[in-house]
């Protein structure tokens, strides 16, 4: 009996994988979610060659919990290839889409009303969210004009946040032409000042990449702040992956310079 449940289960599971469809012209999937009252939900991606869009569809996208959800959007794929053939025309049809939505990372993910084309959610990204957490973001987005407002006001925010970012590593890579490791370190405490968890270990892995551009010959002191990185991202195997590999070359040889790791990106 148990075996019985069990395969109808996976047969339930499997067909409503097999009943998701993605469309891959945005304005048929608008006269589609106006005649089906259905937001439009498109993913902007690089099927071929960005790696959390690949994570993306693996993770969420191929997902029983989207395959659950998936009735509920129109769904669009605008695929931007490097090596995969597209015809001229989808070519330059996406590059129209990408430019109207101003896209400029990828994936983004975007709902849109079918009938008003107002987008009223969006994501930009993959950060290794389950299933659920991500389709709770999606679910968090709402089509009023509340929902809107708080959209706009979001993407102020992230804009804010990524214009003080560019400024503080402009102030890094002064310091580093300065040779000023003091004012570098201290830009850095800024910069990382809400990183909390694992990736706090990325502020000490900073100041080590910075400390041996400054000065090549203060390896003993990198060394410690890269133990002190890895003691802080125990636990997050890409991290201290990423960590042992670099205090693995300042101990065999020479580091080649590079700028400092934004916290929000990871190393």
């Amino acid at each position: 009996m148990k075996k019985l449940i069990l395969s109808i289960l996976l047969l339930a599971t499997l067909t409503a994988q097999a009943e998701v469809t993605w469309l891959t012209d945005l304005d048929a999937a608008k006269v589609k979610g106006v005649k089906e009252n259905k937001p439009v939900l498109v993913d902007f991606t690089g099927s071929d060659w960005c790696p959390p869009c690949k994570q993306l569809h693996k993770v969420v996208f191929e997902s029983a919990e989207f395959a659950a959800v998936a009735s509920k959007y129109v769904l669009v794929e605008l695929d931007y290839p490097k090596a995969k053939p597209q015809s001229e025309e989808l070519k330059a049809k996406n590059r129209e889409w990408q430019q109207k939505f101003g896209i400029s990372g990828f994936p983004t993910v975007l709902l849109i009303d079918a009938k008003s084309g107002d987008v009223f959610g969006k994501t930009v990204g993959f950060g290794g969210q389950t299933a659920k957490e991500y389709l709770q973001k999606l679910a968090s987005f709402k089509n009023t004009p509340e929902g809107r407002v708080a959209l706009e006001k979001e993407g102020k925010e992230k804009s804010s946040r990524s214009a003080k970012s560019r400024d503080l590593g402009k102030k890094i890579d002064d310091a580093i032409a300065a040779k000023d490791f003091k004012s570098a370190e201290a830009t850095l405490s800024e910069m990382y000042a809400d990183v909390v968890g694992p990736r706090k270990g990325i502020f000490h892995y900073n100041k080590a990449r910075i400390l041996l551009q400054i000065d090549p010959t203060a390896k003993t002191e990198a060394l410690k702040y890269v133990d002190e990185a890895l003691k802080v991202s125990a636990g997050d195997a890409g991290l201290t992956k990423t960590f042992q590999s670099y205090r693995d070359k300042i101990s065999g040889g020479a580091i080649a310079p590079k700028s400092a790791v934004d916290p929000k990106k990871g190393a």
